[in-house]
Formats: structure tokens, C-alpha cells, sequence
């Protein structure tokens, strides 16, 4: 479909709401959804609302918590108060939820099938919480119910959310036509550190005065959008990855939403802002969309930086435009790390100085394109610290050398020494890694082999990258009880399992495809030195961290 065939789907999807709402007379008797919409766009947030005079109360009463298990839970009064006696349905707990109550999910399926009836309705301040460590990932509610809306008429929607109340861990999928994840409609709701999938429409949906904060979630595949923002939304919406759907995110209304340190990576557009939404983006990256980082339309006009305040967005290799202005309005995009001459329509643009002249463009890697480690690999070769190669491939498969290795090393922490040199026997000071190796070994990240030996063309087990980095920033060693995560700890070398440890403590193990399998002992390949070296960057308070369902945590 054409720009313009899609950008008119859109406009004709969002005007067929508009429609609905206004012909009927809608009466909703949800709780959580039977709120006023102001009708006036409040001014810019930085921060989502504050919670209740409610919520504080229910936080001096303490938190009460039940436990449901859809394999091994049977409903009814008794049922729910221990881990041992669960409760079948979240739809059975949230009619027994008070303000301030836990519903903890153990992992497995939640559907009508077993009992569930949708939309589920939260209740305000009740927090659905599953498996948050792993984003829900174990934990997964898949279904959807129609329902009136005051904004939109009758929607599918798999979790309506409420005042106060929070989603954490879960992962949700709608499967019906436009089927919506999460509605949250003039309520203040926090959803974290979820996954959404494969929902027909969107995995969130806000509308009226919602004020929500969307923190450390997994957008992925969703047929429409990742997030939709219409009329007064606002809140912050942080830390999220979006991919591989059609708008990352679609703005409209005259929502005011802040939209910070996302990665918006492989959709058809990656922010879409139309109508007359003023939405804040600082510090995302909207990178490898298939045609514009971010699309302008009729009266929008985004904040991506100004002279007191940078974008410090990075918006790159996107397939056409990297902001796309067809709109009424002159947009600024001030301090940001873009490619200048992918700019279309009224934009003032003032390039932040990254390792280069302001336009200078970072290669276009042709074979990362949905790959597991896309932001990570993304983000390290935007700081100049890993490239790729001269036919515009990463080849992210592809194994590390130890010279390699120490090259990025040297470049991601630029180590002081803390030892002296060690002149090793197999590496010349003519050969192009020298002086990475050295920096390495002085800084305390690598070390040779008995006989004066370095080794710098053996390529490196993922053992010896943990060793290293462990070394090199400090860790010492963790405890070793935590490698009983690992199905093959017993594979790590004795030597290595202190320094193994205090890596995955510090959260800077990363595993693809299966988080509990480590391959101490196999080559690392590219896209996981990409990933563990980001991870360790985090951990020195380098970069800020992105979210990935394969880190260890």
C-alpha cells in the first residue's frame, strides 16, 4: 500500500470512530470506564498523573494478595489465598478484588476456554500481575470481549484498565477482528514489563484524558499499531520496544504524550502524529522502518528538540524519510542524530555532533532487519563502536575473534590501565589490532595464554566475553547458586563460574534463543557480543538500558 493509501486507512479507521460515537447513544455501566472526557488538550507532560488521594490510602493499608492458576486453580470463596490453593480465572478473582489487592498469575494460558470472560475489568487499584522478570512471557492471556466505550462505541478488547490499577508481566493477545490488547480510557493505569502479540488491532489503546505510564514492554507483531494515542490522552510512554507492525505508535487527538528511550525498530512507519497532538519525543530510536521514522499529518506537530532541550533521538536508516512533515505546521527536530538528507516538509533541524559532522549518515546494515539483537546492534554502531562491512551487511551469525573482541572492548570503555603491558609473542605492533589488545590487557578485560601467548584469531567462547567483562569492570565473583538458572551450568568452566555469576547478576547475560540455556562453552557470535556488550555498558551506567525479552535477569 502507498503512503498515502495507508495514511488514508488510517484517517477513514479513526473517522469511523468518530462516526460511531457520535450516532449512538452509548451507556456504560463499567466502573472503570464510566469517566467524563475533558475536552480540552491540558499542557505538555512530563510525567504521568499523580495516583489518587485513593491510592495512598489503599498503600497504608497494605497490599493483599491472590493467587490464581489456570492449570490448577478451582474458583470459589475459599480458594485464593495461597500459592498452594488457587483460584482457576482472573475473571473470578478481579469479582472479589479489593482496592489494593495482588492478583498473582501463575504461568500458563488465560482464555475463554478455561473459564475466563472478556473484556476482563480491572477494578481500581488492583494490579494483574504474572511474570515480570521474563515480561509475561509464561503468562499469557489471549482473548477479547466487546464492549461499550464513552470514546469509540463498542470495541473488542481483551483488559480494560482502571484509576490506580496496574498490569505488570503478562503477556496479551486479541485475536479478533481489530481486537485491542489493553483500553485505557481517562484513567491512570501503569502497564509494565508485558508483552504484547499478534493482537489484530493494537496492544494499547488510549483515549479521552488517559494519563497512563507504559513502561519496559514488548510490542510485537501486532496487526495495526503497537500504541494508539487519541483525543487528550497524555502520560509517558518509556523504555519500550516496539516492532514489526504497522505504526509503532499512532498519535492523534490533541494528545500531549511524552514518548522516551523507546526502540522503534521494523514497522511499516515508526511514530505516525496526525490531527493535532503535540506528543515530546526525546532519546527514542526509530531506526530500519520500512519507509519513514516519523510521519506528520494535517494539524500535528511534534517537540523532537529544541534549542534548551535536544531530541536526542536517533532516526536513521529508516527506508524513506526520516521525519516525513506533510502536515500544517513547521516542526522542530533540534539536536538529534538523523539523517539530514532523509527530511521531507517544514522541519528546522539543527544535527547533534555524534563522532562525526552533523550529517554524517550511519551505514544501513541490510541483514539486521528483525533480528533479536536489532537495538542492540543499532544502537552500538550509532556510538561508532561496532560497524559492519563493505557490502552494507552486519552478519550478525557471523563468530568474534578475541582481537575483535578487545577492538570493541577498547572502544565501548576506552579502559585506563591498571596493569602494565604484556608484549605478546603472536601479536606484532604492525598487525591492526595491537593496540586494542593492549588497551584491553592494561585495563584488566582480557588476558593471555601460558607461553606469552594472546591468540587474537581464536574465536571466542561466550564463557570467555563474561570472564572478561566481569574482570574488567570490577564485578568479582557472584554467587554461583544463581547458575542453577542454567540448564547447562555445569558446562561452565570452575575456573569461570564466580565471574559467570556476577555477570548474570548484573544483568549482563544475554541469551537467544532460549533465556535459561547459556553455551558457556560455543563461540560468540556477533549479535550476542553486541548485546552482552551493551548489557555491561548499562551496568556502567554507559547507555540507558532498552528492553529485550533475552536478558537474564
Amino acid at each position: 500500500m502507498t503512503f498515502q493509501g495507508h495514511w488514508l486507512q488510517n484517517r477513514l479507521f479513526l473517522a469511523s470512530h468518530r462516526s460511531a460515537s457520535r450516532s449512538l447513544i452509548v451507556t456504560v455501566s463499567l466502573l472503570s470506564l464510566a469517566v467524563t472526557i475533558a475536552g480540552s488538550a491540558s499542557a505538555l507532560p512530563v510525567t504521568p498523573a499523580a495516583k489518587s488521594a485513593s491510592a495512598v490510602q489503599m498503600a497504608q493499608a497494605g497490599i493483599s494478595v491472590v493467587y490464581v492458576n489456570s492449570a490448577l486453580g478451582q474458583d470459589g470463596p475459599t480458594s485464593g489465598k495461597t500459592e498452594a490453593t488457587p483460584l482457576k480465572t482472573i475473571t473470578y478473582a478481579l469479582q472479589q478484588a479489593e482496592p489494593g489487592t495482588t492478583i498473582q498469575l501463575a504461568s500458563g494460558s488465560y482464555t475463554a476456554q478455561g473459564g475466563e470472560v472478556f473484556p476482563l475489568i480491572l477494578r481500581p487499584g488492583v494490579t494483574l500481575r504474572g511474570d515480570e522478570p521474563n515480561k509475561g512471557t509464561t503468562t499469557t492471556i489471549i482473548g477479547g470481549g466487546s464492549v461499550n466505550t464513552l470514546s469509540f462505541a463498542r470495541q473488542n478488547i481483551t483488559i480494560v484498565a482502571a484509576m490506580d490499577s496496574a498490569i505488570r508481566g503478562v503477556n496479551v493477545t486479541n485475536i479478533l477482528s481489530r481486537g485491542t490488547g489493553i483500553w485505557i480510557e481517562s484513567t491512570n493505569p501503569t502497564i509494565a514489563n508485558c508483552t504484547f502479540t499478534n493482537s489484530k488491532r493494537e496492544g494499547i489503546f488510549l483515549t479521552g484524558t488517559a494519563n497512563p505510564l507504559i513502561e519496559g514492554n514488548v510490542f510485537l507483531k501486532n496487526e495495526g499499531n503497537g500504541i494508539s494515542i487519541t483525543k487528550s490522552s497524555k502520560g509517558v510512554i518509556r523504555g519500550n520496544l516496539i516492532q514489526e507492525t504497522g505504526f509503532g505508535i499512532s498519535i492523534g487527538g490533541t494528545s500531549t504524550p511524552l514518548i522516551e528511550k523507546n526502540q522503534i525498530l521494523s514497522n511499516t512507519d515508526g511514530i505516525y502524529i496526525n490531527d493535532s497532538a503535540q506528543p515530546i519525543l526525546r532519546g527514542n530510536v526509530i531506526s530500519n522502518n520500512q519507509r519513514d521514522g516519523i510521519v506528520i499529518t494535517t494539524n500535528g506537530n511534534p517537540n523532537v528538540g529544541t534549542l534548551q532541550n535536544n531530541g536526542d533521538n536517533i532516526i536513521k536508516n529508516n527506508g524513506e524519510k526520516a521525519i516525513n512533515n506533510v502536515g500544517s505546521q513547521t516542526v522542530s527536530a533540534i539536536g538529534n542524530d538523523l539523517d539530514v538528507k532523509k527530511i521531507a516538509g517544514a522541519v528546522t533541524v539543527t544535527a547533534k555532533v555524534l563522532g562525526g559532522p552533523p550529517d554524517e549518515i550511519t551505514p544501513a546494515f541490510a541483514d539486521i532487519k528483525g533480528n533479536w539483537a536489532e537495538g542492540f546492534i543499532t544502537q552500538l554502531a550509532a556510538k561508532g563502536i561496532i560497524s559492519g562491512f563493505e557490502d552494507n551487511t552486519f552478519r550478525p551469525e557471523a563468530k568474534v575473534t578475541r582481537a575483535q573482541f578487545a577492538a570493541i572492548i577498547a572502544k565501548a570503555f576506552t579502559p585506563p590501565a591498571k596493569r602494565s603491558a604484556v608484549n605478546f609473542s603472536d601479536v606484532a605492533t604492525s598487525f591492526w589490532g595491537f593496540e586494542a589488545i593492549q588497551t584491553a590487557s592494561r585495563g584488566g578485560f582480557m588476558a593471555g595464554y601460558p607461553g606469552g601467548l594472546f591468540q587474537p584469531s581464536q574465536q571466542i567462547p561466550r564463557v570467555q566475553v563474561l570472564v572478561a567483562i566481569a574482570n574488567g569492570l570490577e564485578f568479582g565473583e557472584g554467587d554461583t547458586a544463581v547458575l542453577s538458572r542454567y540448564t547447562d551450568g555445569s558446562a561452565i568452566p570452575s575456573w569461570a563460574t564466580g565471574f559467570v555469576a556476577a555477570s548474570t547478576g548484573r544483568q549482563v547475560v544475554v541469551n537467544y534463543p532460549t533465556l535459561n540455556l547459556l553455551n558457556p562453552n560455543r563461540e560468540a557470535t556477533r549479535a550476542e557480543v553486541a548485546a552482552i556488550v551493551y548489557q555491561a555498558m548499562v551496568n556502567a551506567g554507559k547507555v540507558s538500558a532498552i528492553p529485550s525479552l533475552y536478558i537474564v535477569k
